[in-house]
């Protein structure tokens, strides 16, 4: 079948010629003249294009395919019968079925195919409602095509509408064609195999998406498979099975984080010396650090100080505490500075927003005592500190927070993490590496 489809012009100019006995959108039916004239031209050593222009066809018009298929199928209809192998004998004009005005039984009982199937596809909608992420309510996802395959069999089966098949697929949105080979023996053992082959490749998916007993996102799922296991797996291929099993990662929500307090006059505001350049290809030089708020328990408050290396992600150094005192910024740099493993460079820069801990004599004070460059954001711009709140975001979507219900047991859960995060967590800007490994990797290309 020609998939050349005619405009309105095209068939326009098609009906001026007294060759064509009909024409629609997509054929085109010659008279019996023209057929007989072909073959004459044809049996002259005429090739099939010419004979058409010289007859008052545009090629363009008509298309190259339809030329080629129309004389294969004459001169094969001429050799079989002669010139009664050139004839119509389908009754009407185009051979299709005449249409006529349909009885009001026929209509009740297209009425009622097409209601059973809204109230199949609702009832479908109950069960199951399937709403994209992010999207507002009313934003309902559409049924698939195989979706629709499935409930036109379903209603054609429960209420016997075999005679129904056309209607309902032209009714749901499908081709009929596409309906019976759904359903064809070969397409059902092809649909079995795939499903067995996605089942096996599901298993695979799931190990990587609870390895370490954290949920990940398909990045993230598709490096763990990678370097825990040994398997390489397409991205698209690990989106398609989670979308297929409804094996959902958690999603970030955007930051109600705000400033803990005003700085006050006595409170001293630095420049911004790093101007987001965290990516230094060097360990130990750029450390970012901020103060977030934590939910756990029956309505209890936490707070978490970080200290994060900006070229490796890794964090260096937390604190957590149920009072946000200054106590919590200082005692994670002085952690940082206990570890005998890390050796911070000449020119450490220590940067952070213009919170009231960090603008605060004191800790101002402990970070020269450390020979440590200190510098902040401008207010009120979170990009400037963009990778320790992007931290933040993944810890509060992936660490078991809420279900704690002491503090200590938010301790333990918090260390249990950031080792995971240290040490197993890949990250697809670290060139699939975790921040251990691309701390390492960074020290021996220096």
């Amino acid at each position: 079948m020609n998939k050349k489809l005619l405009t309105d012009k095209e068939i326009k100019i098609l009906k001026t010629n007294p060759y064509v006995k009909e024409v629609s959108t997509k054929a085109i039916t010659y008279t019996e003249e023209f057929k007989r004239l072909f073959i004459e031209e044809y049996e002259k050593g005429k090739l099939p294009r010419a004979i058409f222009e010289e007859c008052g066809f545009d090629i363009e018009v008509v298309g190259m395919d339809r030329v080629r298929n129309s004389s294969t199928r004459w001169r094969r209809a001429y050799d079989k019968e002669g010139s009664l192998g050139l004839r119509d004998t389908r009754t009407g004009r185009s051979g299709r079925p005449r249409s006529r005005e349909l009885s009001v039984e026929e209509k009740v009982l297209r009425l009622e195919a097409e209601n059973n199937l809204l109230k199949a596809e609702n009832e479908l909608f109950k069960k199951d409602t399937i709403r994209r992420e992010g999207a507002k309510e009313e934003e309902e996802v559409r049924l698939s095509t195989d979706q629709k395959f499935m409930l036109i069999r379903f209603v054609i089966e429960k209420y016997n509408l075999k005679n129904m098949v056309s209607y309902l697929c032209t009714t749901a949105g499908v081709s009929r064609s596409g309906y019976y080979n759904y359903f064809s023996e070969k397409a059902v053992v092809r649909r079995k195999q795939n499903d067995e082959k996605d089942e096996s490749l599901r298993d695979m998916i799931l190990k990587a998406f609870h390895f370490k007993n954290r949920k990940k996102g398909a990045r993230q799922i598709k490096m763990t498979l990678a370097g825990q296991f040994q398997v390489v797996y397409n991205l698209k291929k690990i989106r398609r099975i989670m979308n297929k099993y409804n094996i959902i990662c958690p999603i970030r929500r955007a930051n109600p984080y705000r400033k803990i307090m005003k700085a006050t006059q006595e409170h001293k505001v630095v420049p911004n010396l790093l101007n987001r350049q965290f990516k230094q290809a060097m360990p130990y030089k750029v450390l970012l650090t901020d103060i977030t708020y934590l939910f756990f328990g029956n309505g209890k408050k936490a707070y978490l100080s970080t200290i994060k290396d900006g070229s490796t992600n890794e964090i260096l150094a937390y604190q957590v505490s149920d009072q946000i005192t200054l106590d919590i910024a200082t005692d994670t740099l002085k952690k940082l500075k206990k570890n005998r493993k890390i050796k911070l460079e000449k020119e450490a820069l220590i940067h952070s927003d213009q919170g009231s801990h960090y603008t605060s004599p004191i800790y101002q004070k402990l970070v020269k005592k450390y020979k440590i460059e200190q510098s902040m954001s401008r207010r009120g711009n979170c990009w400037d500190n963009a990778p320790q709140e992007s931290f933040f975001g993944h810890f509060k979507d992936e660490a078991y927070i809420k279900p704690c219900e002491t503090l200590d047991e938010l301790k333990k859960e918090i260390k249990n993490y950031m080792r995971y995060y240290n040490n197993y967590r890949y990250q697809w800007d670290l060139n699939k590496m975790t921040p251990v490994q691309y701390r390492d990797h960074l020290i021996k290309t220096a």
